[in-house]
């Protein structure tokens, strides 16, 4: 289980991951040495619906938008193993996130598309050594990234909602992250009691 900045977390480690693959990437049948990153320069990062703004240039790049949270319906009530019977349960969240190409080049995005889709199909389960520390993992938590079914008319009402138009996206799951209920020692606060004594009478 994590804490509460384990959603952030999760967003951050797709996107390190992605970039540090893309730049050791070679070209398929390009010279020895070229990479990805040479021959489509890109640049990574995770936007807020804030951040999605048709005045923003974002040049060539691939961006991770987080735009669900649902509560896990399969695991909500599941105890974790190694905690006590009567111990509160985590909250268990899913996160549904497009991963857009923008690009001015119909090599550069198809490309570049193509790559992200084959890499988290290779690479589908991150572990407590891939992800960044700020989500307070434990060694042995673990995050699935699956494909998801996205119908062409959802994924139209998601951009209608944005201020950009279309880019070509890919809707991806990840889940299940498991948060931590607040420590148990954190909980309400101690109400003093006033004792009074007095000597007992017959």
């Amino acid at each position: 289980m994590a804490n509460i900045n384990s959603i952030h977390s999760v967003c951050n480690s797709i996107i390190q991951f992605l970039h540090n693959a893309y730049e050791a990437y070679p070209v398929p049948e390009g010279d020895p040495g070229t990479t990805m990153q040479d021959e489509y320069p890109c640049t990574f990062r995770v936007l807020s619906s804030g951040e999605l703004d048709p005045s923003i240039d974002l040049g060539t790049s691939l961006s991770l938008y987080l735009y669900r949270v649902l509560i896990n319906e399969h695991v909500r009530s599941q105890p974790v193993a190694r905690n006590s019977s009567d111990a509160p349960l985590p909250l268990s969240v899913d996160l549904h996130f497009l991963i857009s190409i923008w690009a001015d080049s119909a090599a550069a995005e198809q490309t570049i598309c193509a790559w992200a889709m084959s890499q988290l199909h290779q690479h589908p389960i991150m572990d407590v050594s891939s992800l960044t520390e700020e989500g307070g993992w434990r060694n042995d938590d673990v995050v699935q990234i699956i494909p998801a079914e996205l119908s062409n008319e959802d994924l139209m009402r998601v951009w209608d909602a944005l201020a950009p138009d279309y880019r070509l996206s890919l809707s991806y799951i990840a889940r299940v992250i498991r948060i931590d209920p607040e420590d148990s020692a954190t909980g309400l606060p101690v109400v003093a009691t006033r004792y009074q004594y007095e000597e007992k009478t017959d």
